[in-house]
């Protein structure tokens, strides 16, 4: 089984052999996300530095002991923070030409960088890192499974806890507190529990808005565990007796996602993974209240490549490894909304679905 320093050593390769296809002699990464998949590191300020030969990590005080420990692979830098400590920087890799991440980098620190005047040319890339974190190991895999279980175990307490009076406010925090009880670091994201009206809108944050009888509420959450995440929505009706409506949305929604599950397979590409819920609601005459992309990866960022999406690359595929969310929802401002996301692994037969919560839309009072 690869250890930690293998697993270190091995992505360190996979990006050293992309500096030819990327015209550079070295590349700068800065991202949280990927600097820590590939070094390990995890405090909040640093650099990485990678030429075909050697490796350096740049952080400051309050950081060089934990990534002595960390990022032990590396050669270590002090860095404090001031141009003349990036112009040393960069001049220990002797070279000319850096790539730096265009998508991570601001304004304000690419002229930071060209000021340093260390003899640079730097280079844009559009992406570095991020393609190669999409195929999952077993040990990333492990984790994730472990915080879906965390997530699932609070998801399936959500009925027996919403009732009419309580805030989405209150209800949030105490799913929080499940998933932390549970082992989790904390949520993923900021959880969203989103009722009555709330529900149409895809990302509502949540409010002091107390729950009705006869409201649907869409609950979505994620629990984080050592840096990696899990991600899962559930659709409610608050009460015993749902309006025929509220079941014809919710049935479509449910058999939009079970068609992905039943079709999707490694080699499809991200936009007709899309397509087979997109036509189904599309057909049902809810092309307008399906405005965002089927699912997205998950891992050390609760949104990250691949994007299943009708504006995805038209060459981009789905492949075995990766781990992504399956999430049509339909939504009807003045009405509310229905979202069923499930998070799951590409295996060489499909998806297997890495959440284990039921799907109890009744809310009984």
């Amino acid at each position: 089984m690869m250890n930690r320093e293998d697993t270190h050593q091995k992505r360190l390769t996979a990006v050293r052999q992309k500096l030819d296809k990327w015209q550079v002699d070295a590349v700068l990464i800065a991202s949280p996300a990927n600097r820590r998949w590939l070094s390990g590191f995890t405090g909040s300020n640093g650099m990485l530095l990678l030429t075909p030969d050697k490796a350096f990590i740049a952080t400051d005080f309050r950081y060089y002991e934990r990534a002595k420990t960390e990022a032990p692979h590396f050669e270590l830098y002090q860095h404090e923070r001031t141009r003349q400590d990036d112009r040393t920087f960069f001049k220990l890799a002797g070279v000319k030409r850096i790539g730096i991440e265009k998508k991570h980098v601001t304004l304000a620190q690419a002229a930071d960088w060209r000021q340093a005047r260390a003899g640079v040319q730097w280079i844009p890339l559009a992406e570095t890192v991020e393609p190669l974190r999409t195929i999952k190991t077993q040990a990333e895999i492990d984790l994730m499974r472990r915080a879906a279980a965390m997530t699932d175990q609070a998801m399936a307490q959500f009925p027996e806890m919403a009732r009419p009076g309580m805030t989405e406010k209150q209800l949030a925090w105490e799913l929080d507190k499940l998933m932390r009880q549970a082992g989790a670091d904390g949520p993923a994201f900021p959880i969203i529990v989103a009722a009555g009206p709330h529900s149409a809108l895809p990302h509502h944050t949540v409010s002091d808005r107390q729950l009705l009888a006869g409201d649907i509420i869409i609950v979505d959450m994620g629990a984080a565990l050592d840096g990696y995440h899990s991600d899962l929505t559930r659709t409610f009706h608050l009460g015993n007796e749902p309006p025929a409506k509220f079941w014809e949305v919710y049935n479509l929604v449910h058999q939009a996602q079970q068609n992905v599950f039943t079709h999707l397979r490694p080699g499809m590409t991200l936009r007709a993974a899309d397509a087979l819920a997109r036509d189904i609601i599309h057909n049902a005459g809810h092309a307008a209240h399906f405005g965002h992309g089927l699912g997205h990866g998950v891992g050390l960022e609760i949104h990250e490549d691949p994007f299943l999406s009708p504006r995805a690359p038209e060459e981009s595929i789905v492949e075995t490894g990766n781990n992504i969310t399956i999430e049509p929802g339909i939504y009807m401002p003045g009405w509310g909304g229905v979202r069923l996301e499930e998070f799951a692994q590409v295996t060489e037969d499909g998806l297997e679905p890495m959440s284990q919560c039921p799907f109890q839309p009744l809310i009984p009072l």
